[in-house]
């Protein structure tokens, strides 16, 4: 496959240009401790950025393989949503000030918090309609919790810090947080990775899987396990980023057999790689404050998803 090759040269090459490249440009012979903005502020970015990007392109491409959906977006398990409430709840209890690791822990715990009511919600005969409806509540629910301590927070400080988490940035992030979410999102991915013969399976249909040998339990666990470490672990050390799992997969699919199972890595690569040129070019723009990534994503994903909308009115398959 040259697509997999392809991307990897494409990443090695912005990772690259993200160590020089910013608002101000490294020059290592003309700078003195260019070493330290190199090794302990771009480099860790940078490394995250990959990360997680992998990690929501993999949740995106199992999502849509998964629910037969072209327009499936992880945040549809209301992974994202409940760590997003976990995070503010850490930050609204004063998380920020008693230490780095309480907002990310605290994220970590609603994803789970999620996972583990999706799984009490879906039982064990769920069908993919049910689980997915049952995904939809739990946004919704994990949604208006996060509101209300949003509106019930007292401290000025406190709020911006919500605020300004849940947008979703980059900023400042250390290799404390690359090693946060590492570990978390390459098990995510490699579970995703492992569903993909049952997601091949199932698009023939839930009887034609079953009949195949796919135990439909054991597949959703998969699922969920997966969608929760990667998209968890990237909202408790960057906050939410939208659009990545809904955008890849689209555009890496036509350079595939279109299977599930060969959607996955490619995904997860231009997922690092899309979020890693994001950042890139957040950092680039001559602006008073620096564009926050979930803004900027948000601002690619919004036009893409209203153009796979109008392929489907022409009716086109977002499928192509």
């Amino acid at each position: 496959m040259r697509l997999v090759p392809g991307l990897l040269f494409a990443i090695a090459v912005a990772l690259v240009a993200s160590l020089f490249a910013g608002r101000v440009w490294v020059d290592p012979a003309a700078m003195p401790n260019a070493y330290i903005i190199l090794a302990e502020l771009r480099l860790p970015r940078s490394v995250l950025a990959l990360v997680i990007g992998g990690g929501l392109g993999a949740a995106g491409a199992g999502m849509q393989g998964y629910l037969r959906n072209p327009l499936a977006d992880p945040g549809l398990f209301g992974i994202a949503p409940g760590a997003a409430f976990g995070g503010v709840l850490a930050l609204s209890t004063g998380g920020g000030n008693l230490g780095a690791l309480t907002v990310p822990v605290g994220a970590l715990l609603g994803a789970a918090g999620a996972m583990g009511l999706l799984s009490l919600l879906a039982g064990r005969t769920a069908g993919v309609t049910l689980f997915t409806l049952a995904g939809l509540m739990i946004s919704s629910l994990a949604g208006a919790l996060t509101s209300l301590v949003i509106t019930l927070a007292t401290n000025a400080f406190a709020l911006a810090g919500m605020m300004n988490w849940l947008i979703g940035a980059l900023t400042d992030r250390s290799w404390q947080d690359v090693a946060i979410a590492t570990p978390l999102t390459l098990v995510g991915v490699g579970l995703l990775y492992g569903a993909g013969r049952a997601l091949d399976a199932l698009t023939l249909g839930e009887e034609a899987a079953r009949s195949l040998g796919i135990d439909p339990q054991a597949l959703r666990w998969l699922m969920i396990m997966g969608v929760a470490l990667t998209v968890g672990s990237g909202v408790a050390v960057a906050g939410v980023i939208g659009f990545v799992g809904l955008m890849v997969p689209h555009l890496v699919r036509p350079f595939t057999d279109r299977a599930p199972s060969s959607l996955i890595l490619p995904s997860a690569l231009a997922g690092a790689l899309l979020v890693l040129v994001a950042d890139i070019v957040c950092r680039m723009l001559p602006l008073v404050n620096e564009l926050k990534l979930g803004i900027a994503l948000n601002l690619l994903g919004a036009p893409f998803f209203l153009h796979l909308l109008l392929k489907m009115r022409r009716g086109n398959s977002p499928w192509s």
